[in-house]
């Protein structure tokens, strides 16, 4: 483990390395981040001292995203409480709030004139609310610089914070969107820290408190998981009436992290992608490169056509 991972991983350091697949199919393929806006992006980033998700996750979409100055804001500080063995998220004590970051979060926005936008956070098990609050200040920041701009929250799970959940939602995002990750067999592995019925459980609760709020929640493949527990969450998330699904192919930070079981093919993607909508998910995003935010805002009008187009079917 090199010096820089174990700094950001340090409850990974122990751990046996596991091989890390340098021989990639040609599917999973992505160039290197090169063009004049997304080096515009990254600068901005810097001068506004915002974390992204793109970056700290080590996105590989991010050359494509930044190109077109799409790029998911993290809040609440770069580190984060969890140790998901999936996330290349820096891990441990987390920085402290910053008071004044949902206002830079706007400013960036009004910079990039983006009609869409994804916030999401690390996990904060340290603050009595979770972050929500922050969450909910940022929401409204945006709204106040760019009220034509649609925003997209990936929260945390909430866990043990009674009341959060209530403080995003009562904020009016157009999308709530928190990822299950993988199936309920494999979370003792990749999620420790979470607990898969409670996530389920969040993401119905998020309906009961406003029903016209779309919904959307992900899980990567290729952690060793089969294609009936895949059905199983599909049918899980149609339970908990989900709107959108995202499914992608995890990819492998370091050796200390989930080693890769398969590369899963596109067929196989398409697969999942008509299995999906067959149980009647709005929108279904499936492919080796899929990524909670990536196309988000393509997305969102696709999904909110969707409903449209189902409330006009249905009278």
């Amino acid at each position: 483990m090199t010096d820089t991972a174990a700094l950001r991983h340090p409850e990974k350091a122990h751990k046996p390395d596991n091989p890390v697949r340098r021989a990639k199919p040609d599917w999973i393929r992505v160039k290197a981040p090169v063009s004049p806006e997304y080096h515009a992006t990254r600068r901005l980033m810097r001068e506004l001292k915002l974390n992204t998700v793109c970056e700290e996750a080590a996105c590989p979409n991010i050359g494509e995203c930044w190109k077109q100055k799409h790029a998911t804001i993290m809040i609440l500080g770069a580190v984060c409480t969890r140790a998901c063995t999936f996330c290349n998220v820096a891990t441990g004590k987390p920085d402290q709030l910053d008071p004044h970051e949902p206002e830079r979060v706007a400013e960036a926005l009004g910079k990039l004139g983006l009609s869409h936008v994804v916030v999401t956070s690390v996990d904060r098990d340290d603050l009595d609310d979770g972050g929500a609050l922050h969450f909910a200040r940022t929401i409204r920041a945006i709204r106040a610089v760019a009220p034509g701009t649609t925003i997209e929250v990936l929260t945390p799970d909430f866990l043990r914070k009674d009341g959060a959940l209530e403080i995003v939602v009562e904020a009016r995002p157009d999308v709530y969107n928190h990822n299950l990750e993988t199936v309920p067999r494999l979370y003792g592995e990749v999620r420790p820290g979470a607990r898969y019925f409670h996530s389920l459980r969040l993401l119905d609760r998020v309906k009961e408190l406003d029903p016209a709020m779309f919904t959307k929640s992900g899980i990567m493949v290729g952690l060793g998981e089969s294609r009936e527990e895949i059905a199983q969450v599909m049918d899980d998330l149609r339970s908990a009436q989900v709107d959108f699904m995202t499914i992608g192919q995890y990819l492998q930070p370091t050796p200390k992290h989930h080693v890769i079981d398969r590369f899963v093919t596109p067929d196989e993607f398409a697969s999942y992608a008509s299995q999906a909508r067959a149980k009647g998910f709005l929108m279904v995003s499936a492919s080796p490169l899929t990524r909670s935010s990536h196309h988000a805002g393509d997305d969102f009008a696709k999904l909110r056509a969707a409903r449209l187009a189902q409330i006009a079917s249905a009278g």
